[in-house]
């Protein structure tokens, strides 16, 4: 029934309500996505710095952990350093790198904080599913290039050696190298845990995946071809694929996990 108002008198109270109101007090401005992100950006430093300490206690240990698949394969099993600095600037970034490890839960839950209020009430509760996820996929990710694939890449460029060339390669590029792959396969490896979150929005379907898997393929040899240091078939294989098995169980994820009509 339709509420009609006379001159001189004011419109009808209705009790309902106003949608735009709620929605304009639901929403953020700009200056507060910048002051979420500043604060986020903080703590996640915050978390960093504290798994650098923690891993200044450890660090013969995790220095002992990083070079043995490293020089087992050189034929000398020694890296060499040039610079008065450089053996100690090592040590400071792989205490970084330990540190990044030990925060990386409470960076990805950093991350979760400030792309939440942007979903919806249901979306929210898998926070904990994104970070748990997030962190084992990096880590495997992390584990196959620290005992698979950097240790493979090492010992292909040693073969280069000839009786009047001797393979003395320096321990800080060789590092950064190590750091650069380390954390490509550790993105790598997300790639379920992506799935799983598409799909559960219902922004991607297994139907999708498979239509589409021969464009995968030729991404991911790209991938490898751009992330391996060889330039061999061997190693671009080895590093595409473990790719194309996370690709295939990103479509069981999909399935599985797929948002129901």
């Amino acid at each position: 029934m339709a509420l009609v108002s006379f001159p001189g008198t004011s419109p009808p109270y209705s009790a309902e309500p106003e949608e735009d109101d709620e929605d304009a007090s639901g929403k953020m401005s700009f200056l507060e996505h910048l002051e979420e992100l500043r604060v986020r950006l903080i703590v996640s430093l915050g978390a960093l710095l504290g798994g650098f300490c923690v891993a200044l206690f450890f660090i013969e240990n995790i220095v002992d952990f990083v070079y043995t698949p490293l020089t087992g394969a050189l034929a000398g099993g020694k890296f060499i350093y040039t610079e008065p600095m450089e053996g100690f600037m090592l040590r400071m970034k792989i205490a970084a790198l330990a540190g990044l490890f030990v925060a990386l839960p409470i960076i990805l839950w950093q991350v979760w904080r400030f792309v939440a209020p942007g979903l919806y009430a249901h979306e929210k509760k898998f926070a904990i599913p994104f970070v748990l996820l997030s962190t084992i996929f990096f880590s495997l990710g992390a584990a196959f290039s620290h005992y698979l694939v950097f240790p493979y890449a090492i010992a292909f460029f040693a073969t280069f050696q000839r009786p009047d060339m001797e393979f003395l390669p320096r321990v800080d590029p060789v590092f950064s190298l190590y750091v650069r792959m380390m954390l490509a396969m550790g993105l790598v490896f997300e790639m379920p845990t992506l799935a799983f979150f598409l799909a559960r929005i219902g922004l991607i379907t297994p139907r999708t995946l498979i239509r589409n898997i021969k464009y995968a393929v030729l991404v991911i040899f790209i991938v490898a071809a751009v992330l391996t240091p060889g330039a061999d078939v061997a190693s671009q294989v080895m590093m595409a694929g473990p790719m194309l098995v996370l690709y295939v169980l990103s479509i069981g994820i999909a399935w599985a996990f797929q948002k129901r009509s």
